[in-house]
């Protein structure tokens, strides 16, 4: 097995065990989007927040400054921190757990059901067989002047990308390129779809991660394509690919469409 392989085959079965713990994609129970000063929470269908689990009324999310706070009945107040810097603050509750998020100004309260495996089942990840052909080393390329790249979400939304570098790339005798969602020195972040996509991978596109370029070159490890959380849950909030990155070819690598 080489490096590349064996790199790939542990990545797999990273996604597997996340996939299938309690706070999988697959565990969100639901996405309310803040509208008041004071947000209840709990069972009660009329709350601003339900949750699956848990009394009617649990506590009350309270907007009026940076952070949240989180007003629990009868406990002790709680700084709320979205995931604007980070990693956002976690209220788990019993069997039900809750944070908040922050999309373009405005914020929303993601549920997780941490019992979710009880209703479902998770039978693991279709994927393409590693293939060392998908594994292509790109230049990368300064745009001068940069772009501005719009690209929609799943809310409909649309979000204003400077874009600074390209992937180019020769496919099948196809020069295409890739461009950037984000590029930082941990790595590089893409969002694209192909010609297998609605058929055999996800509609709606998959993410594909690298490391970060060096000396003008980028791998593009094609084995390693996702599916984005919302081909999972409905409480996503996923990028889409920008037509920029929509390729004419089919990626027959990476993972296919869930069951």
């Amino acid at each position: 097995m080489t490096p590349e392989r064996d790199a790939w085959q542990r990545w797999c079965e990273a996604r597997e065990s996340a996939l299938a713990a309690p706070d999988s994609w697959l565990g969100l129970a639901g996405l309310y989007w803040l509208e008041s000063e004071i947000n209840s929470v709990g069972t009660d269908v009329c709350a601003a927040v339900v949750l699956p689990h848990g009394p009617g009324h649990l506590g009350d999310v309270v907007r009026d400054g940076d952070p949240l706070r989180w007003m629990p009945l009868g406990g002790e107040p709680l700084p709320l921190h979205t995931d604007r810097d980070g990693s956002p603050t976690l209220v788990e509750a019993g069997r039900s757990a809750f944070f908040v998020i922050e999309r373009e100004g405005r914020l929303a309260v993601r549920v997780r059901d941490l019992a979710w495996a009880e209703r479902l089942s998770f039978t693991g990840m279709e994927r393409f067989d590693y293939d060392p052909a998908w594994r292509v080393e790109a230049e990368w390329q300064p745009l001068d002047p940069p772009q501005v790249m719009e690209v929609p979400n799943v809310t409909g939304e649309l979000r204003s990308v400077n874009v600074a570098w390209q992937a180019a790339f020769r496919v099948s005798g196809q020069d295409v390129v890739l461009l950037p969602m984000s590029v930082s020195e941990h790595g590089t972040f893409f969002v694209f779809r192909d010609a297998t996509s609605g058929r055999i991978s996800y509609g709606a596109g998959r993410f594909l991660n690298t490391d970060a370029p060096a000396n003008g070159r980028i791998v593009l490890d094609f084995n390693f394509a996702c599916n984005p959380p919302c081909a999972f849950t409905p409480f996503a909030t996923c990028p889409l690919p920008p037509p920029e990155n929509w390729l004419p070819f089919a990626v027959e690598a990476g993972e296919k469409r869930p069951r």
